[in-house]
């Protein structure tokens, strides 16, 4: 009985205790319950656009490049449209995805890799296939104070050079596929492959887009040049898609909207209109979820191509210019090879004198020492801004022009051409001595050094001038001279659309003889842009006219081929008009005229001339003193050679209505050669290229049209 009673006992304790879990049970049922509806009635709004949550992303689309063409509408700069593989990637792809991905493109595409895998990238595609073994290789190591990159590293340290040099070629292949891919960022389109695309690779990769996420087939462009090399300097470089942004640059190409690996110009035309030619990237929105999937996109702004620049360049004279330039080297070379082993280049501008635009813009180099592969003549244009030169006598123009303007000289004033000499200093004459009495005309006609010497002088107030006594110059006499000069664009930047331009050297050191020097062109350098803005002032009758190489700018054309609407126009832009006397000018001018029309002009034996005559040119002779750095011991050192000459030419035609001015330096001749008129054929010869197309367009019709209609004309053909 007492058992009876102890179970009777247990038996109302036991749902006693399940009742109390039950309950309990049913309070935290009640408290989920009660949490649910919470959620769904208070917050269930919230909670729906956490699950729905997007992101909004906007990404760039490049475009190409806007085109160059000459005066006449002829393509001197264009695309030419390439086949292209490109891999948009997801935000969030991962490592091992984009390495499946170039396993399954190198079924499909050849992809270069001599020279371009590194043991690095060997190493990390190992490292992808090998993780955990890789990983188990450094466990014994201290990384507790490394952060994520140092692992790595160490990482890829623990794997041997010996692992990964015998991957195959296919190997290889995958590897620069997905060393490709990597360089994407995440919704831009990146460029795989898009040079050496066979029709076989691209349809092969477009039947197969539903299995290669990302990727996509679609046209590329590169910069094509149809008259080759001709004014290749001045047009300029792009940086390719592997260069990308200069890095010098980047933070200032990156805070106007480009992409890392866009291509930007780095020199010439390309560099200096670069904000114009790179066009507007079309904008697009990509909204994506939080599973970083592409739910929706939006084109936010339409793309457009750069805009095309219309050049100043007459491409014909162009050709023409390079033509007769190499044509005259090589015949000065071949005719005193002894006396001018140190000529090898010469460098010549033409312009409009009214406009200051430029036509042609030539510089050819002679190379005596061909190796394999090389050819007899090399472009070296760039001279003709980069470098400056003595150029002697053709400043005599600017120098005849500061004594009549300061009142140095009177209109008409005469001079005794014979020797002088300064206290001990060598005697100074002029190139043909002891000319007799001439007045400022005829100095120039008869290039006189003894008129500009005394100008000087008459300049500086020194007005006791004796046979081997010292002479004293004010102390601004230097500065005077450098006033003058700098109006015409000598000593100063012409205003060329042009990325970098060098003044010449100017001279720190007014010491009397130097300045006399000075008034001959035997002291101060020059470019050949720089002369021929000098002439150019002295032609049009006193304007100095910024130089420009593109003449318009326009918006891209609504049809695939010629030019679209006008942008931008450039009108001629006056610097600065001179401050002489139009009296003055006009003497300047007719003693340039005289150089080339008259017995005694020191030009007039080529340009007096058949077949040259009838063109009516003007301008000046000039012969400079020089002395050259040669390279020795294999460059290590230098020797000076003296006893050099530049020849230099300025000029212009017609001498009473000009439609052309020229500038050409030849530097670096031998000392009277017979070859020494070099200069003056080569000018002679552009003044007679430049009549000779217009004769011909003339009757063709070519040049009374528009550029957009000669470009429409070129496409026909």
């Amino acid at each position: 009985m007492a058992g009876d009673m102890q179970r009777g006992k247990k038996k109302t304790h036991l749902p006693f205790r399940l009742n109390i879990v039950f309950f309990i049970v049913f309070l935290l049922f009640g408290a989920i319950i009660l949490q649910l509806g919470v959620v769904q009635i208070l917050n269930g709004e919230e909670a729906q656009d956490e699950i729905d949550r997007t992101e909004n992303t906007t990404t760039n689309i490049p475009v190409p490049r806007g085109e160059m063409y000459d005066r006449y509408g002829r393509v001197i700069v264009n695309n030419e449209p390439l086949y292209s593989i490109t891999y948009t990637p997801p935000k969030g792809v991962k490592q091992l995805d984009r390495l499946e991905l170039a396993e399954k493109l190198a079924q499909y595409i050849n992809m270069e890799f001599e020279d371009k895998l590194s043991t690095r990238d060997l190493k990390e595609y190992f490292f992808l296939k090998n993780r955990e073994e890789v990983v188990e290789r450094i466990k014994d190591k201290d990384t507790k104070d490394m952060d994520n990159g140092e692992i790595y590293q160490l990482q890829l340290d623990s794997i041997k050079e010996t692992e990964v040099t015998s991957y195959d070629n296919q190997t290889k292949e995958v590897i620069a596929i997905k060393k490709e891919l990597d360089k994407a960022y995440a919704l831009s389109p990146h460029i795989i492959k898009n040079s050496n695309i066979s029709y076989e690779e691209y349809s092969s990769v477009a039947e197969h887009l539903g299995s290669l996420p990302g990727i996509n087939v679609t046209s590329d462009w590169e910069r094509e040049y149809p008259y080759g090399n001709t004014f290749r300097n001045y047009a300029g470089n792009i940086t390719s898609r592997e260069q990308g942004i200069p890095r010098d640059n980047l933070d200032y190409f990156m805070s106007l909207d480009y992409s890392r690996n866009d291509r930007v110009g780095t020199s010439g035309l390309e560099q200096q209109y670069e904000q114009v030619l790179k066009g507007t990237k079309e904008k697009v929105q990509y909204e994506i979820d939080k599973n970083n999937d592409v739910v929706n996109s939006n084109v936010i702004r339409e793309g457009e191509r750069g805009k095309d620049l219309v050049l100043t360049l007459d491409v014909d004279l162009q050709e023409k210019v390079d033509q007769i330039l190499r044509e005259e080297l090589e015949s000065a070379i071949q005719e005193a090879p002894n006396e001018n082993k140190h000529l090898e280049n010469s460098v010549a501008v033409v312009s409009n004198p009214k406009t200051g635009e430029i036509l042609a813009i030539s510089g050819q180099k002679y190379n005596r020492n061909l190796e394999e592969g090389e050819e007899r003549f090399s472009d070296t244009s760039h001279q003709a801004v980069y470098n400056a030169y003595m150029s002697g006598s053709t400043v005599k123009g600017a120098t005849i022009l500061t004594g009549l303007h300061e009142g140095a000289i009177d209109p008409g004033q005469t001079v005794n051409d014979r020797a002088i000499k300064i206290s001990s200093d060598r005697e100074k004459s002029s190139y043909t001595p002891n000319i007799g009495v001439v007045d400022d005309i005829a100095a120039i006609q008869q290039s006189s050094n003894v008129y500009m010497y005394f100008l000087a002088m008459y300049l500086g107030k020194e007005f006791d001038y004796q046979y081997g006594r010292p002479i004293s110059l004010q102390n601004d006499t230097f500065q005077t001279f450098l006033y003058n000069f700098n109006q015409f664009g000598l000593g100063v930047e012409t205003g060329l659309d042009f990325p970098y331009e060098e003044t010449g050297f100017e001279g720190d050191n007014p010491a009397d003889g130097n300045i006399l020097d000075f008034a001959i062109g035997q002291y101060s350098t020059y470019t050949a842009m720089q002369l021929n803005q000098y002439v150019s002032t002295i032609a049009n009758g006193g304007s100095r006219l910024k130089m420009r190489l593109v003449k318009e700018i326009h918006d891209p054309p609504t049809s695939s081929e010629g030019l679209g609407p006008i942008y931008k126009d450039y009108s001629p832009e006056i610097i600065n008009q001179l401050e002489m006397d139009a009296d003055y000018i006009d003497r300047v001018q007719e003693g340039f005229r005289q150089v080339f029309q008259t017995n005694e002009g020191t030009a007039s034996s080529v340009f007096s001339d058949p077949p040259y005559a009838k063109y009516n040119m003007a301008g000046k002779t000039g012969t400079a003193e020089a002395f050259k750095s040669i390279p020795v011991n294999g460059g290590e050192t230098y020797r000076r050679e003296d006893n050099l000459l530049n020849k230099t030419l300025i000029g212009y035609a017609p001498h009473d209505d000009p439609e052309i001015a020229f500038s050409v330096i030849t530097p670096y001749l031998g000392n009277d050669t017979p070859t020494t008129g070099i200069s003056n054929k080569i000018g002679a010869r552009i003044g007679k290229a430049y009549f000779d197309l217009k004769q011909e367009r003339e009757k063709e019709g070519v040049g009374t049209q528009s550029p957009q209609e000669n470009a429409e004309e070129t496409q026909e053909e």
